[in-house]
């Protein structure tokens, strides 16, 4: 069987992303959505319990599954061929898990030297906290940014995992492949990543470090970017919706309060004044539904906008014209981004099971014998 012809940067790259909760998942999504061939090996049970259905799961999109047993030996022996023929490989168990598995960086290195082997946890590879388990809240607290979110006077307030999981870790992950895949490209050598969850998500607040040093930046819930301000915030409609308001700088500000037709306001640059001027905009904004509101500023400078649910989004107009959205096996999901501007569009069908692996260096004859033991899917 020859080898499946992808599009785009990343065509020609391939990748073995061995299961495991949503970061990985999402690595491995960044890299089939710009052309890379992933192979997502999963437990014999999951695929053989799934057969040949598509799966609907977003972040395995464009990708092939199989199931390997890797707590067998002849397992292990099959994922070792198929690393002969990989690029990358993404894997994301607890640190010692791999090598005690002995699909671990040395062991996968002696098969393949340009390997590139992409590890991602919450804590990283070593420190007193890398065997513990931990979430995405455990990350962001330790780092000091979950100290940053919330209102004045209230407990810091957990984002849904985005912080730490996604951009602080997979992406994070898909960002040290790309690092790794250009090096070899100099020195024909694989690379081990360590791509840790804490790290990353301290990475995406460097600027705020910066600001609490240098008293840039005050106290949570305080501050220009973080619901301190009134003109940074969001506000209820008559309707019990919302708008989102980043009216920051003044010739924005002017334009978003002669549109509401607002006057004698107190002064937005004496903070001391900002509790005053929140109530005056919350009570106007409750005079108007959404819609309303919309038709108001819509193609304006005012910086104001909707705050649309998530089965909203994909019909707003702007997300419409620019196709932000895509419907894919039935499911209605983002678009692969960035955009790279002329590259071709990315097969984006639901994942499927890879019955033939001899394009990835496994014959007819083992995967038989293997599916007959029980250890491939």
């Amino acid at each position: 069987m020859e080898r499946v012809t992808r599009k785009g940067p990343l065509a020609g790259v391939r990748v073995l992303e061995l299961a495991g909760l949503a970061p990985g998942p999402f690595a491995g999504m960044m890299l089939a959505d710009h052309g890379a061939e992933v192979l997502r090996v999963e437990r014999v049970k999951t695929v053989a319990a799934a057969g040949d259905r598509p799966r609907a799961d977003v972040m395995d999109r464009g990708k092939r599954t199989v199931g390997l047993d890797l707590k067998s030996p002849d397992g292990v022996a099959a994922l070792k061929e198929l690393v002969r023929s990989a690029d990358v490989i993404i894997e994301v168990f607890r640190p010692g898990v791999a090598e005690r598995l002995g699909i671990g960086p040395a062991d996968l290195h002696a098969v393949n030297p340009r390997l590139i082997y992409g590890r991602m946890t919450g804590w990283g590879q070593d420190g007193p906290l890398a065997p513990t388990a931990g979430h995405d809240i455990d990350y962001i607290a330790i780092s000091g940014i979950l100290s940053m979110l919330g209102r004045e006077g209230e407990r810091p307030t957990p984002p849904i995992n985005i912080l730490g999981d996604f951009a602080g870790g997979g992406l994070m992950l898909a960002y040290g492949v790309l690092l790794a895949l250009l090096e070899r490209e100099r020195t024909g050598e694989g690379r081990v990543i360590d791509a840790a969850m804490v790290d990353g998500a301290s990475t995406l607040f460097a600027m705020f470090y910066h600001g609490v040093q240098t008293g840039a930046w005050g106290p949570r819930g305080t501050n220009l970017l973080d619901t301190g301000a009134p003109m940074y915030d969001t506000y209820e409609t008559s309707d019990g919706k919302f708008l989102a308001v980043g009216a920051l700088e003044p010739q924005f500000w002017a334009e978003m309060v002669s549109l509401m037709g607002l006057t004698d306001l107190p002064d937005r640059g004496d903070s001391a004044q900002w509790p005053a001027l929140r109530e005056r905009l919350a009570e106007a904004f409750r005079s108007r539904t959404r819609a309303e509101w919309e038709a108001v500023f819509d193609g304006t400078d005012a910086c104001v906008s909707p705050v649309l649910e998530m089965d909203e989004a994909a019909d707003h107009p702007h997300n419409k014209a620019r196709g932000a959205f895509v419907e894919v096996g039935g499911v209605r999901q983002p678009a692969p981004s960035p955009r790279l501007l002329g590259a071709p569009e990315q097969d984006l069908s639901p994942a499927t099971r890879l019955a033939d692996l001899s394009s990835w260096g496994l014959s007819d004859e083992t995967a038989a014998r293997l599916r007959a033991a029980g250890v491939l899917a």
